[in-house]
């Protein structure tokens, strides 16, 4: 068994049984699929979120091995993820309290608390209007720098997030961070199936990557702004990225490709 409170849980919790508490929470039920539930509820006057892992069952995780994927069985995989990114300085969730217990895979149970991000919108939504009422052009290219370096820190750092589209991106909407837009702030979410290694392996740089492009073919890019993300991204000058990483280039391109015309039925207009 596995047991980590933060404050102010670690006080509030103190000396009970943390495992009926958290399965026991009352609130809004926001995601109960696969095994996992999602859950909004309040204590003591904050906000946090739970996630609670019953066991995807062998069915599940033999599936997932049968097409090559790493099952996701438990909490523990956001868990590791989300402090390893704040580690690295990124803004992530904020994580107050993690357990697990049971040996089977199929059937172990635990879960996951972290506080409620406020004054955040998801940057697919902040995004979507831009083809017809475009940004400033510093605050558009702050955010794709922005972007292009939390996705060179985590590949840097062994970590793939297996769905990094923009709407996993939430930009900071409170007052403070309005005031200074040529700066934003970004918080990188939903980490359950992030992957830890010593480097990230090639495919799945390249799923990360088409995901972020897949996911902004609709929002008005132009081939300079593609070309800003690989030069912050690569942390090179640009006739080196485009001459020795061209292959990759085109494997993210095709990819992302892909992903349109499965979701949108058609080719989309590239940059």
């Amino acid at each position: 068994m596995e047991l980590i409170l933060r404050e102010p849980l670690d006080k509030i919790w103190a000396d009970q049984d943390v495992f009926e508490i958290a399965a026991g929470l009352e609130g809004q039920v926001i995601r109960d699929k696969e095994g996992r539930q999602t859950l909004k509820f309040e204590l003591q006057g904050k906000t946090y979120y739970r996630k609670l892992h019953t066991g995807i069952g062998w069915r599940e995780i033999l599936k997932n091995f049968s097409q090559v994927k790493m099952p996701v069985i438990g909490a523990s995989n956001e868990w590791l993820a989300i402090n390893r990114i704040r580690n690295l300085g990124l803004d992530t969730l904020t994580p107050v309290a993690y357990g697990k217990k049971g040996l089977n895979p199929a059937r172990q149970r635990s879960f996951l608390i972290t506080e409620e991000l406020r004054d955040t919108l998801s940057l697919a939504v902040y995004a979507e209007g831009w083809p017809s009422q475009p940004p400033p052009p510093a605050q558009r290219r702050a955010l794709i720098t922005k972007v292009a370096e939390i996705a060179r820190t985590i590949h840097r750092a062994g970590i793939n997030h297996r769905d990094l589209y923009i709407c996993h991106f939430l930009l900071d909407q409170s007052q403070a961070a309005r005031q200074n837009m040529l700066s934003p702030r970004l918080f990188l979410v939903d980490l359950h199936r992030a992957q830890i290694r010593k480097t990230v392996p090639r495919r799945w740089q390249i799923k990360d990557l088409a995901s972020i492009y897949f996911s902004c073919l609709d929002i008005g890019l132009t081939r300079r702004d593609v070309l800003r993300f690989l030069r912050v991204y690569f942390d090179q000058p640009l006739r080196l990225t485009l001459t020795w990483e061209n292959k990759l280039l085109g494997q993210v391109s095709r990819r992302a490709v892909k992903l349109y015309r499965r979701d949108f039925g058609r080719v989309p207009r590239l940059p």
